[in-house]
Formats: structure tokens, C-alpha cells, sequence
């Protein structure tokens, strides 16, 4: 039986939805133009807000930094922005004058947005700009411990979306966020797709509703440093990346595996850029908060490392960017080789290539597949090698994975949901954007008549399996004919 909370938690999400489906239906009816003009104006203001949500996010969660937080907002209102603004979404948004098909997007409906505590401001950012380029409206389930902030992120986007001429209820939040409430949004007939960020539990809770759903899995990110790579670089991209929002994104990096003939190389440049190695004490007494009740610890997620130090009770210095332990084992029972939200790595060391290709893989298979991988490397032919047969749906080559993997630093598609494909038992293994929010119909015209045979089939000859032919009325009166004959022969 439902609480009170609960009861009007679900009575929310249905106003919610009802008006939203009323705004998607006025939003379908304008034109691209209309519909972009709405979407500019939204991104400006999200820029203009980028650095107030961030405030917002840090202190209701804890979570990360906010110059970190702000550049994640700003990544969507400007890299996600720029990528979506002049794509086609609206009517005929192709045509194939060869071939003769006109391809015409007709928007989905309903987006259900699951929002995460890690990032919540910039997901309900990337999330409303993709959705509305669409042309849908979107309701978010925040974090219960993001609530506040995300109810303000997307009362921000509704007010610019009215201001530039889009209507009441486009864009709405829950602000009372139960279980029963998200199970209620997902599960609704007036949700039509589930954009779903968050924990393992929440995905695949958006994928056992019986709606159509994209969902990101865990990101548990390998890293391989080659003996060809450029150390300096790839460590600096590797710290910058790694202590970036204190590792709250996903696709940031979780352990470097190295080769054997660099090791010393590699350790002595991690520590001149800031990282800190853990004595065999330090490692035994961080790995013991890293795992809480068969999971992640949230009180070390987006933590800085002398957060995370005092909370372990040991200390660190003061300038340490990360925390960094040597492991050479894989598995739950070895904490530092799982996923972990936050500015501390595991460091593998391989004796050649073959090695390290299974060590990542191992890792992969633990908490990450389907999802990213990264690579330092200067030799090609070991690029291609390494890269074909990984479980990963994005391989970062000489870049920080977690840039890298959004589309930041490198040319796939900017975006901040990423699917991890079948590896990760997602739909999809792209960086999500509004091109996954609409149905493609095709007009397709004929361009050539159907040719049929017209040779005569030959008959089937009789065989002692095939039913007999009819017979005429002719033929039963002379087998009856006989039968009289000769039952009065018999009669005589």
C-alpha cells in the first residue's frame, strides 16, 4: 500500500504528462525554424545560468566541483548545442533523388528524462535541448538527493522555451521524487521513450517497463599506455581527465594498465604531476571504504582525495590530485579494480601488449562493457591490433577518456547519455542525440514494375501420395450402373 507521499508523488507525474502531451502536440505542429529559435534560445540560457546551477548542484549534493559542474553545463549549451543546431528534425528531413525516398521525422512524444545526482544540471540541459530539437516534450525524474537543483535546471529551460514560443508544459520536473513516482513516469501509457541516467538498478528498471528506452550502463574505463606513447602527454591527459568534476562522469578513467618497460617512466611522471601512490597501509585502508553493501561507497563519490584520505583516517598532502594504488588482481573482492565515482586509480603493469589487451578486457567484463576504453599510443599497427576485438563501444585514442568519450576532445557526436550497445544490454552503442528521438517514415515511390514469370508451370505428375482427381457424374452413373448388374447376376 502507498503512502500519502507516494500517492501524490504519482498524481504529479500524471498532470505532468497530460499537460505535456498536450505542449508536444502544439510543438509538432510548428515549423524547424519556430523549433530551433526555441532551442537557441534555451542554450543561451542555459550559458548564461551555467555557473548558478553548478553552485546549486554542489551544494545540495556534494558531489564535485563547481568550475568542474559549470564546464559540464556549458559543454551542453555550447558543444551539444552547436553539434544539434542545424541538423534537419522537422518534415521531409531527406531526400534521395536516385533511389527515390523521402525520409520524414515525426517526433516520438513523451520523453521521460531519469536524471542522475552525479550530473544533474547538465543532464537536464543536454537532455531538454536533444528532446525539443526533436520535437517532444520531456518530463524529469530527478535524484532524490538532486531534487532541488533539477527542478531549477528545467524551470529554467521551460522559461526560455515559453519565451522564445513554445508552450506551457514542454518541459517539466517531479518535485516530490519517490520510487513510485519514477516507476509511474516510466511505465505511464503517455511516456513514449525513456531516457534513462543513473544507476544500474534505475536502467534496468527503464528497460523492464515495456517502453522503448535508452539507458547507459557502468563505465568501468580501462586505460592502456604503451611503450610508443608520449608519457608526458598521456599522463597529463590522463590527470586532467580522471580529476575532472573529481571523476563523477562516467567515462572517466577507473585503472591504467602500463607497460612493464615504461613502468618507472610512468610513476615518475604521475607523481611529478600531482598523483599520489599509496604505501601497502594506505592502499588496505582506502580499499576498505571503496565497496558499501556490495556496491559503490556514495560517501567517496565526486570527493576530493583528502576527502576520501580522512575518511579511510589517513593522510594525504595537500596538493595530491588523485590516489593511486598498485593491483595485479580482478574482481569484487579487489576494490580498486571496480568502478569507482571518484580521483582514485588502480595501476596494472603488463609485460607486453597481449597482456595488457586482457587485463582490460578482464576489466571491462567486470563493471564496463559496452562502454569505453582508452589508449596512449603512437604506433598505428598496435592501434589497430589492440582496438578490434574490444567490448567497448567508444575506444579513446590519445585522449582523457572522459572528454574524450562525451565528444569534447575528439569528432564523435558531443553528448552526455552514452549508450553502451549490446555489450551493456543498451539499444544503442551511440552518444545519444536527437536523431534517437524520432521516427523515420519513408516515401517511397515506384521505380520499376515487378517482373513475374510467364512460363507456363508444369503439372505435378501423379504420385501414390497425391489426392485422387474428382470424378464426374458420368463415370458414378456407370459405377452404379455396374453394381445393379451385377447384384441381380447374383440375384439369378
Amino acid at each position: 500500500m502507498m503512502l500519502d507521499r507516494d500517492l501524490q508523488s504519482v498524481q504529479e507525474v500524471r498532470q505532468c504528462l497530460a499537460q505535456a502531451t498536450g505542449a508536444q502536440k502544439q510543438l509538432q505542429a510548428m515549423s524547424q525554424s519556430q523549433i530551433d529559435q526555441i532551442v537557441q534560445g534555451m542554450a543561451e540560457t542555459a550559458r548564461s545560468e551555467a555557473g548558478r546551477l553548478a553552485a546549486l548542484a554542489v551544494e545540495e549534493t556534494g558531489y564535485g566541483r563547481i568550475a568542474d559542474k559549470t564546464v559540464k553545463n556549458l559543454f551542453a549549451a555550447n558543444d551539444v548545442y552547436q553539434s544539434i543546431k542545424d541538423k534537419k528534425t522537422v518534415g521531409i528531413i531527406r531526400r534521395d533523388e536516385q533511389k527515390r525516398v523521402w525520409e520524414i521525422a515525426q517526433p516520438v512524444g513523451v520523453i521521460a528524462g531519469i536524471v542522475p545526482s552525479t550530473n544533474p544540471t547538465s543532464t537536464v540541459i543536454f537532455k531538454a535541448l536533444i528532446s525539443v530539437k526533436a520535437g517532444n516534450a520531456i518530463v524529469f525524474s530527478p535524484h532524490p538527493q538532486a531534487a532541488k537543483c533539477t527542478k531549477e535546471a528545467a524551470a529554467l529551460m521551460q522559461a526560455a522555451a515559453e519565451r522564445a514560443g513554445a508552450p506551457a508544459g514542454l518541459i517539466s520536473c517531479i518535485t516530490e521524487p519517490t520510487l513510485a513516482a519514477s516507476q509511474e513516469l516510466m511505465r505511464h501509457s503517455k511516456t513514449d521513450v525513456i531516457l534513462a541516467t543513473g544507476g544500474t538498478a534505475m536502467v534496468k528498471a527503464a528497460y523492464s517497463s515495456g517502453k522503448p528506452a535508452y539507458g547507459v550502463g557502468p563505465g568501468n574505463v580501462p586505460v592502456y599506455i604503451h611503450a610508443s606513447a608520449d608519457i608526458g602527454r598521456a599522463i597529463r591527459q590522463t590527470i586532467q581527465s580522471k580529476t575532472f568534476d573529481y571523476g563523477t562522469i562516467c567515462a572517466s578513467e577507473q585503472a591504467l594498465v602500463i607497460d612493464k618497460s615504461i613502468k618507472r617512466k610512468v610513476i615518475a611522471e604521475l607523481k611529478q604531476q600531482g598523483a599520489y601512490f599509496l604505501d601497502d597501509h594506505e592502499r588496505k585502508r582506502v580499499a576498505t571504504i571503496i565497496l558499501k553493501a556490495g556496491g559503490l561507497n556514495p560517501a567517496i563519490v565526486g570527493k576530493s582525495p583528502q576527502a576520501i584520505a580522512e575518511l579511510a583516517g589517513i593522510l594525504v598532502p595537500e596538493d595530491a590530485k588523485l590516489l593511486i594504488a598498485e593491483e595485479s588482481e580482478i574482481g569484487m573482492a579487489y576494490p580498486f579494480s571496480i568502478e569507482k565515482l571518484a580521483p582514485i586509480l588502480a595501476l596494472y603493469t603488463a609485460s607486453d601488449t597481449a597482456e595488457a589487451s586482457s587485463i582490460c578486457t578482464r576489466l571491462l567484463e567486470l563493471g564496463g562493457l559496452g562502454h569505453t576504453i582508452g589508449l596512449h599510443c603512437e604506433d598505428t599497427q598496435v592501434i589497430e591490433r589492440f582496438v578490434l576485438d574490444k567490448p567497448a563501444s567508444r575506444i579513446v585514442v590519445n585522449s582523457g577518456t572522459t572528454f574524450g568519450g562525451i565528444g569534447a576532445t575528439t569528432g564523435i557526436a558531443p553528448s552526455l547519455t552514452l549508450g553502451c550497445g549490446s555489450y551493456g544490454n543498451n539499444v544503442t552503442s551511440d552518444n545519444i542525440g536527437p536523431e534517437h528521438l524520432f521516427n523515420i517514415k519513408r516515401v517511397a515511390f515506384g521505380l520499376r514494375e515487378m517482373e513475374l514469370s510467364s512460363t507456363p508451370v508444369a503439372a505435378t505428375p501423379a504420385t501414390s501420395s497425391a489426392a485422387p482427381s474428382a470424378i464426374s457424374r458420368d463415370e458414378i452413373a456407370e459405377i452404379i450402373k455396374s453394381v445393379l448388374l451385377e447384384l441381380q447376376s447374383t440375384n439369378r
